[in-house]
């Protein structure tokens, strides 16, 4: 599991990165930090879009910034999120960005940790969130 300093630094810039969220429909804005095993971390924040279907979540965001830069392997990855009303909250990611994460990730080792405004948070393998995932061995 995540060490603590760890987490309270991802939770920092995930609540950094969600200040960047672009949310006019929804309200609901998100950030996400992403620990790659080389030890730099991605950020990334949603961005909507009025035909709601070209929208991406925070998480994927700062997967596939990562991804692009040439990472392949990660540790941890801190989500804050919440919307106008509701600062107590911890949010989870969504199924497709679990299903994005199994691609990279083991979902033994790999940490989701879900925070709040306040930055209180708890954390949950990546297994715990998609038990009995699918991946890349099921199409061997």
């Amino acid at each position: 599991m995540v060490q603590k300093e760890t987490a309270d630094r991802l939770v920092k810039r995930a609540l950094e990165a969600r200040e960047n969220a672009y949310a006019p429909y929804s309200r609901f804005r998100v950030g996400a930090a992403l620990l790659a095993e080389s030890g730099s971390v991605h950020t990334g924040c949603n961005i909507e879009n009025a035909a709601y279907g070209p929208s991406n979540c925070a998480e994927r965001t700062a997967f596939f910034k990562a991804v692009s830069e040439g990472e392949r392997s990660f540790q941890a990855i801190a989500v804050v999120g919440a919307g106008e009303t509701d600062q107590g909250q911890y949010t989870a990611p969504c199924g497709v960005c679990r299903q994005v994460m199994a691609e990279f990730c083991d979902p033994e080792t790999f940490d989701v940790i879900m925070a709040n405004l306040a930055g209180e948070y708890c954390v949950k393998t990546l297994g715990e969130l998609l038990p009995d995932s699918f991946g890349a061995a099921d199409l061997k």
